[in-house]
């Protein structure tokens, strides 16, 4: 069998050491993210996406390994494990390659090659087997076939015998590993995928309109070319196909296949290998083909939704400031939510702006009053029905006050799931699902990750085919993401909600909401090792948790730190050489970049370790993400029937796909900005460019109210 840690060590292109280190700390239960803050001399400084990359392709390779163990039983069970086979086996890299070798040996249905069998034919297919060498002996094939005609067991005539023999022979091809091989890498790079629209939907009636007649070579598909394919077929509104040189396929299969000289036994090869190729392979490669392609298209968009989640999860805070929260409204009205400096609940008003000029005067005087009462700093806005109506509303209300607090209109993607989860529900059980939802879009202001980690990323709307591709997938990868992002931020131990503390390294939904419940008892914690009192968080959770979790004006300034408690021994001594006291964290982090940190080295604390804490100590406590920004969209451009071609604006990135970005501008319709149209210079990667959250100008190209469309530009407003 295979040396894994020794192949993935070549395949990474990493040290033996690290991989073998690594592999035991995933053994001892060590998140990725401990691993890769806390452990870098044990791994060699691995990054998060290195270690991602080593535990992905670790799983891999055990599932393979556990794959083959099993087909070596099964055919061993059948008495039919050859020496070179049993080594084909064991040297495979790939699962397509181990279950092509498994194929003629796999349990199978009924099929004609096996009634064939049954009719005791498969005599008569070796005979005609023994023929098919180079210098072989010429044979009448009828004259042979008559003698296996046997009305009892079906077999009227030569030539049902003949066929049968070919059924038998044609099956044995068809389950051949080589050619199965060749001819599916064959499909994956001279293969064109076709496709055309239905009948039943005319020119211009569905979005579906560039696959009218399209034509794309299988290796050259982009990810979200080959899932529009499937989700249209799925729709039944197109369908598409693998077009590729049959005849080449069937000159391949001949040369492969057929030794024999004499006419009659090429013949008899040549009419099988077609039946081989057009009913048993064919289909099935081709499916396969499809398969893998779609599969490289799930782990590409599965990226991109990745990426664009982080950027949205780590988009800059607007702070904990006091905030009202609007989720607007027409004709019910606008839903406003007061929350404080800590993201508590404190009032809720309906206003009534939008439903004629009296109540449009009291909706001011009550908005007015909110702000004043409660010293509000932030107004969030969401930005879905009667955004900008209300928008504009605030703005008249502003016009009237000396400080004004900061307005930003707020995406409020996945609020109204929030708001109607058992989340929400536990949270704020006697308050309206509307007013859950105002809460929710206020608090996305204040800080996103605290708040969006409540949601299901599905649902925040940063994704492309989120429901067409490898859900088991997603759901990993995103999780992976939250997870990532939480403890790169870090968490406030005494005020991060049940959701926010699941996320956390080493820290269970049950641990998350006994820590909750342990805070509310006794209190906000005063130092990390109070963490050891709270049920079921052991040494192994506080280990692995710690370092991520933040104590503000604690008894010990570390804890507000990302420094692990495992380090502050060394801390400490570094402060008493230094002569400083240890809550003058940052005059340790100026004077020791002068000293020699080997000094400091002991067997669990390295070089890479005290640089970090350098680092840390330099900014305790510090905001890794970046400074607040937001959008001003334009006055007056409210619907998509107010933009007109050329027009400058501000708006915000949405979402990123690798065609290009789009972009809300305030017209409750996001505008794309194709990759050609992102910049100047050729774009290979949107991702590089642009990122959800940023703010951008861009120009507008085209409007196309009929179809919901906005074309935009960010390279013509640079030009």
């Amino acid at each position: 069998m295979l040396n894994i840690p020794q192949l993935l060590a070549t395949e990474l292109n990493l040290k033996p050491f690290q991989v073998q280190n690594a592999l035991e700390l995933f053994a001892e239960g060590a998140t990725i993210p401990f691993v890769a803050r806390y452990r870098k001399e044990r791994t060699g400084e691995m990054n998060e996406t290195q270690l991602r990359d080593l535990s992905d392709r670790f799983t891999y390779l055990t599932e393979l390994e556990d794959r083959k163990s099993v087909i070596l039983n099964a055919i061993e069970e059948q008495g039919k494990l050859t020496d070179q086979l049993k080594k084909q086996i064991e040297l495979c890299l790939q699962k397509t390659e181990l279950e092509d070798l498994y194929l003629p040996f796999r349990p199978k249905r009924r099929t004609r090659a096996t009634i064939a069998k049954e009719k005791g034919l498969d005599k008569l297919a070796e005979f005609i087997k023994s023929l098919n060498v180079k210098n072989g002996a010429s044979g009448d094939l009828n004259v042979e076939a008559a003698k296996y005609i046997n009305v009892e067991k079906e077999v009227k005539t030569a030539e049902e015998a003949l066929k049968g023999a070919s059924d038998i022979l044609a099956e044995e091809t068809a389950e051949k590993a080589k050619l199965r091989a060749y001819l599916r890498e064959m499909l994956l790079e001279e293969g064109v995928f076709v496709s055309s629209i239905k009948d039943e939907h005319p020119e211009g009636t569905t979005k579906y309109e560039m696959y009218r007649d399209y034509q794309m070579r299988v290796c050259n598909i982009a990810p979200h070319n080959m899932l529009a394919l499937c989700r249209g077929d799925k729709e039944k509104i197109l369908s598409y196909e693998i077009v590729f040189d049959e005849d080449y396929v069937l000159e391949y299969l001949e040369s492969e296949e057929i030794r024999s000289l004499q006419p009659e036994i090429r013949k008899f090869y040549q009419q099988m290998l077609k039946d081989a190729f057009n009913r048993l392979m064919k289909n099935s490669l081709t499916n396969e083909v499809i398969s893998e392609k779609k599969e490289y298209a799930d782990i590409e968009s599965i990226k991109t939704f990745e990426t664009n989640l982080r950027n949205l999860l780590l988009s800059a805070p607007a702070g904990m400031k006091p905030a009202i929260a609007i989720d607007p409204g027409f004709r019910t009205g606008c839903k406003v939510a007061i929350l404080d400096e800590t993201g508590k609940f404190l009032e809720y008003q309906a206003v009534f702006p939008h439903t004629g000029a009296g109540k449009r005067s009291e909706a001011a005087k009550t908005l007015q009053n909110l702000m004043e009462k409660y010293k509000v700093e932030l107004i969030a806005i969401g930005n879905g029905t009667a955004s900008r109506e209300t928008d504009e509303f605030v703005v008249e209300v502003l016009q009237n006050m000396q400080i004004k607090p900061v307005k930003v209109m707020v995406n409020e993607s996945g609020a109204s799931i929030y708001s109607a989860s058992k989340v929400a529900i536990e949270e704020f059980p006697d308050l309206d699902i509307t007013v859950r939802g105002a809460i929710s879009i206020g608090r996305r202001l204040q800080d996103p990750l605290a708040e969006l980690v409540k949601i299901d990323p599905k649902s925040i709307g940063v994704g492309q085919y989120q429901h067409d591709v490898d859900q088991k997938l997603l759901k990993k990868k995103l999780d992976e993401t939250v997870e990532s992002c939480v403890n790169y931020v870090g968490v406030d131990l005494n005020t991060a909600s049940k959701e926010l503390l699941t996320s956390v390294s080493g820290i269970s939904s049950s641990v998350a909401n006994n820590i909750v419940q342990y805070r509310n008892e006794n209190g906000a914690f005063k130092n990390r090792r109070q963490l050891l009192k709270v049920p079921k968080l052991g040494p192994k959770a506080f280990e692995q948790a710690a370092g991520f979790l933040r104590i503000r004006g604690g008894e010990n300034p570390l804890d507000n730190t990302a420094v692990h408690p495992e380090s502050y021994a060394v801390v400490k001594n570094i402060a008493t050489d230094l002569k400083v006291e240890l809550k003058q964290v940052t005059k340790i982090a100026e004077n020791l970049k002068k000293a020699d940190l080997k000094k400091y080295v002991t067997d669990k604390v390295g070089e890479p370790t005290l640089r970090d804490i350098i680092g840390e100590l330099e900014k305790p406590g510090r905001d890794p993400r970046a400074e607040f920004q937001y959008a001003t969209f334009k006055e007056g451009v409210n619907e998509i029937s107010d933009l007109e071609e050329g027009m400058v604006l501000e708006g915000i990135v949405t979402n990123v796909a690798n065609f290009g970005a789009f972009v809300d501008v305030g017209v409750h319709q996001d505008g794309l900005v194709h990759i050609s149209q992102l910049a100047n210079q050729f774009v290979k990667d949107p991702n590089e460019i642009v990122k959800v959250g940023e703010v951008v100008k861009v120009k507008v190209l085209e409007v196309n109210q009929k179809l919901k469309r906005i074309g935009l530009s960010m390279k013509a407003v640079s030009q």
